[in-house]
């Protein structure tokens, strides 16, 4: 689906790489329109710039006691050159490994002493951002970090240092593009739409020749030439006091001297005289997959705001021309996607749909012809113009939720608009939006125009490409032991020349005062029918979120029809008894509000998102679509449909494959956790209409249900709309099946599921542990930090991507409800370190409880205590807590009682933790990756023959030839 302008653009502030994320429409009530009340909300801010260039800008939110800090450079893949490319993104990585001053580990490290979110980054074509959340109490030692970062940092990189970071990127571009369906999509459709000399005939994360053939010369100079404060903004938004902030930048930016100066790049379009088809036969892919590209615009340009109506309008929601010639019509594909996505020099306009397994493409294009003939002769109505712009005001609060989504905005407005209320006019442009500029971007940027397509399908089905289309050249890495350049050793010390400073800053700042960790404020309540409703009021946003929370979902199922739970969410979705899907989205899109009914192993969740002025109404839809269901017969074909294309995708995504491998491990074949809640294609088949009503009549009932409110309601009006739910929804006499106990090992064991030639072999290890209700599992959480639960901090981190640069992200977790849940380690690694990156885990494990020391204890305690001051900063946080309660019964002041446990916790109670709850002698360790060259090594682990899932793969006959 599409958004607007401005909605993409946002997406681009966290983004990797992409712009266009998807959002529902939203509208508000007619008796107050989008513009005028969009127009009214100004994010305040103040801006000033150094003598240096650095320009620096201030928000000031008092709602929490913490405080986001966002560096943003102006340079992405687009200010690389082709044979260097990467380096920007190379770079997003390098800054948080050391600099002068803060040493090894950075930020990362400091960002676990302070309670921060953890110091992240993203990378685009246009530019490189670092931000975190902190407690208000550390802002000086973030700006103190962040100058250290861009003034004192490049004289820490050597060839040691290089040679590692470039295998975690490597193994990021593994993970995140080749060992993934239709991966390579995008590297096609740039290489095809873009000219060589474009920067963006590249990919952001660069190509694997050019990041092992970069030097270190070539990497300082990129660094020395971009990242310098007349090419940065510096965005502090949160509960701050503005003056104090202000010196603190003054301290430690301004002796930072000024870059050379930067000239801005020209626009430069794509431009295709003919069209250009592709195909390539995917390794990993199921379904065929049809892309079809246009030239765009850049960011900015006016035709952007008519480009994102005209893509929302043809794709999105039933009356979508796309949705009801591909889906409902020709059932073709049960998803259909249209964006247009701009660039700071260029853009592009995208169709991407996935088709049902052995579809021809060409019958795809012709249906997509088809529907841009429907509306070459009806154009867009003005209730649906109406409708698409509405979702304007909605969107715009949601990104301004939290203090980071305000940093992200001022920043990236100011970098790319040079203003950083910017925001505020780009509504603007999107409410003046007409029919007639609908129409003609159509006629401009579409209609009769070149376009890049892109066909990929299932290995052996080339048939199903598009007719005419030639070979896309994608180049596949060889899976090579001990390749080059994948071997390094990192001295324990760097000997370098720091910078020269009028101070001395190897000095962190002292911490502020400390806040006060904030605990919401609950309400709570029960209905005579037995519904619960908890609640928090926020009045911060004119925003209302909440979730209806009904037990059951697969626990309530049986073996033979699994995902009968999962298709009755997606059908309480289209239509109501009175409202046809059609009916319902259009009424729902009026009040600027989007529900979403999923399934999961434990329950139905109604998820929903309105306006606070509409939160009434809103609620009278979702009691229309949960007590009043339409029950139409098409619309269950379809949810079939869709739910079979999606197990057929997992199939062959090695992630997706591990995921569904180790949940049958874990639970055994004959417990019905063994499988997907989604079902699959045996129990899918088994599956009618009735089944979905016998399992409504039954668990649908009001003493199943929590209701869960946050945001600018209050509990009066909460508690009076609730009770016109009663009398229609009586409560039932009803009890959920009793689970079957799953055991866990006495022993561990390898198993292995064969995908052959995985780029990257994907780790599942772990047991079924303990529920979140046991004594022990909140104390577990905190043994976990050190081991592999605190990012960065983290043991396993460090000795897999820092120490070996084996993957590009390793994390252990607990989870679990009021039932037990498992304990999992989980990471891709690169396939020919298959063997050393599980014996790596196997010997931490081993030596964790006797070498967990003094100082990881002040660590982890330092973490857990300080960053309770940001644990309920956002609605979602809020949503989580009253769950929980709901749940299990607990009561707010479980906050406190977990910070005294924290408090309290010694070295030898996490000894003892480890000990009991990170055995590796008593796990399941799946490893799904190329068994013909990683299998044989893996009885190494000391744990017996590893167990082939999969044992008739034809990868694995070939090698035992």
């Amino acid at each position: 689906m599409t958004t607007s302008s401005l909605l993409k653009f946002s997406t681009l502030l966290i983004g990797a790489s992409l712009l266009g994320a998807c959002t529902k429409p939203e509208q508000p009530s007619a008796n107050n329109s989008t513009e005028e009340s969009a127009q009214e909300f100004v994010l305040n801010y103040e801006k000033i710039t150094l003598d240096n260039g650095l320009e620096v800008v201030l928000h000031q939110d008092k709602s929490d006691p913490v405080t986001a800090v966002a560096l943003t450079f102006h340079v992405g893949s687009a200010r690389e050159i082709e044979g260097r490319t990467g380096f920007a993104h190379l770079f997003e990585h390098l800054l948080f490994l050391e600099s002068e001053n803060l040493g090894k580990g950075g930020l990362d490290k400091m960002s676990s002493r302070i309670g921060g979110s953890g110091a992240n980054g993203s990378t685009s074509r246009d530019r490189t951002n670092y931000f975190q959340t902190v407690p208000n109490d550390a802002l000086e030692k973030m700006i103190w970090a962040e100058a250290d970062k861009l003034g004192f940092f490049i004289n820490t990189v050597t060839d040691a240092v290089l040679s590692k970071e470039k295998q975690v990127v490597k193994n990021e571009k593994r993970q995140s593009y080749d060992n993934r369906p239709y991966g390579h999509a995008n590297y096609v459709v740039d290489k095809n739409l873009y000219p060589e000399d474009h920067p963006y005939n590249w990919q952001v994360i660069g190509s694997l020749e050019d990041l092992q053939n970069a030097t270190l010369q070539d990497v300082k100079d990129f660094y020395k030439k971009w990242y310098v404060p007349n090419n940065a903004t510096l965005v502090i938004a949160g509960d701050f006091d503005a003056e104090q902030a202000k010196a603190w930048v003054h301290k430690y930016f301004d002796e930072i001297p000024r870059g050379e100066e930067i000239k801005p790049l020209v626009d430069k379009p794509a431009v295709l005289t003919d069209s250009k088809l592709r195909m390539y036969e995917d390794n990993f892919a199921q379904l065929p997959e049809l892309r079809m590209v246009w030239p765009g615009v850049d960011l900015f340009h006016n035709d952007a705001y008519a480009l994102d109506v005209l893509s929302q309008y043809l794709s999105e929601g039933k009356v979508a021309p796309l949705n009801k010639i591909l889906i409902d019509d020709k059932a073709l594909t049960s998803n259909v996607s249209m964006y247009s996505s701009n660039s700071e020099i260029a853009g592009e306009i995208s169709i991407i749909t996935r088709a049902y397994p052995g579809t021809d493409l060409d019958d795809v294009k012709l249906a997509i012809e088809e529907a841009f003939t429907e509306f070459e002769e009806n154009g867009i109505s003005d209730e649906d113009l109406a409708r698409i712009k509405a979702g304007i005001e909605a969107s715009f609060y949601n990104r301004l939720a939290s203090v980071l989504g305000k940093a992200f905005h001022l920043a990236q407005y100011n970098i790319f608009a040079d203003d950083p209320g910017y925001v505020n006019e780009e509504i603007k442009k999107f409410l003046a939006v007409s029919k007639d500029d609908v129409m003609l971007v159509y006629r401009q940027y579409i209609k009769d125009k070149a376009f890049v397509s892109t066909s990929f399908v299932p290995k052996g089905q080339g048939e199903l490409a598009l007719e005419g289309a030639s070979p896309a050249n994608v180049v596949e890495e060889a899976i090579v032991v001990n390749a080059e350049g994948e071997t390094f050793e990192l001295p324990a010390d760097t000997e370098y020349v720091k910078t020269p400073s009028s101070f001395d800053r190897s000095i962190e700042p002292a911490y502020g005062e400390t806040p006060t960790p904030p605990v919401p404020e609950v309400w709570h309540t029960e209905l005579s029918n037995g519904l619960t409703l908890y609640g928090i009021e926020n009045d911060e946003l004119p925003l209302v979120e909440f979730t209806l929370q009904i037990d059951g979902g697969l626990s309530a199922e049986s073996m033979e029809t699994a995902g009968v739970a999962n298709l009755l969410a997606m059908v309480l979705e289209k239509g109501t008894a009175t409202k046809t899907p059609e009916e319902l989205e259009s009424a729902l899109a009026m009040l600027g509000a989007s529900i979403d009914i999923s399934a999961n192993r434990e329950s139905i969740v109604v998820y929903g998102n309105t306006l606070s002025k509409n939160y009434q109404s809103t609620l009278a839809l979702v009691k229309e679509m949960l007590l009043s269901p339409r029950w139409d017969e098409k619309e269950f074909t379809l949810a079939k449909q869709s739910t079979l294309s999606t197990i057929a995708q997992q199939k062959a995504n090695p992630n997706n494959i591990a995921d569904n491998a180790f949940a049958a491990l874990l639970y055994g074949e004959d417990h019905i956790f063994s499988l997907n809640p989604m079902g699959n294609e045996s129990t899918l088949s088994n599956i009618t209409m009735d089944d979905l009503k016998a399992y409504y009549a039954k668990y649908i009932a009001p003493n199943l249900t929590h209701v869960h409110v946050v945001g600018a309601v209050s509990s009066e009006t909460v508690i009076e709309t609730m009770k016109g739910w009663v009398e229609g929804w009586p409560k039932k006499a009803v009890s959920l099946p009793e689970l079957k106990v799953a055991n866990t090992p006495e022993t561990s064991k390898v198993y292995f599921y064969d995908v052959p030639g995985a780029k990257q072999s994907v780790l599942r290890f772990g047991y079924l542990a303990m529920a979140e209700t046991d004594e022990d599992f909140y104390p577990a959480t905190v043994m976990n930090y050190k081991l592999g639960g605190g990012g960065f901090a983290s043991r396993l981190t460090q000795s897999l991507r820092e120490g070996k640069g084996y993957t590009y992200g390793i994390r252990s977790a607990f989870s679990g409800s009021d039932i037990p849940g498992p304990f999992i380690i989980g990471s891709g690694v690169r396939t020919n370190v298959t063997f050393e990156s599980a014996a790596l885990v196997k010997d931490i494990l081993t030596l964790y409880p006797d070498t967990f020391s003094e100082e990881d204890l002040v660590n982890t305690k330092s973490f857990f205590l300080k960053s309770a001051a940001r644990q309920f900063e956002t609605a979602n946080a809020k949503l989580s807590l009253l769950q929980k309660m709901s749940r299990y019964g607990w009561q707010a002041d479980i906050v406190q009682t977990r910070q005294n446990i924290v408090q309290n916790i010694t070295i030898e109670d996490i000894q003892q933790l480890a000990t009991t709850y990170a055995n590796p002698d008593k796990m399941i360790w799946l490893v799904v990756g190329d068994a013909k060259t990683q299998l044989p090594r893996l009885a190494e682990l000391g744990f017996g023959e590893p167990i082939l899932l999969n044992a008739d793969n034809a990868s694995m006959s070939s090698s035992k030839e």
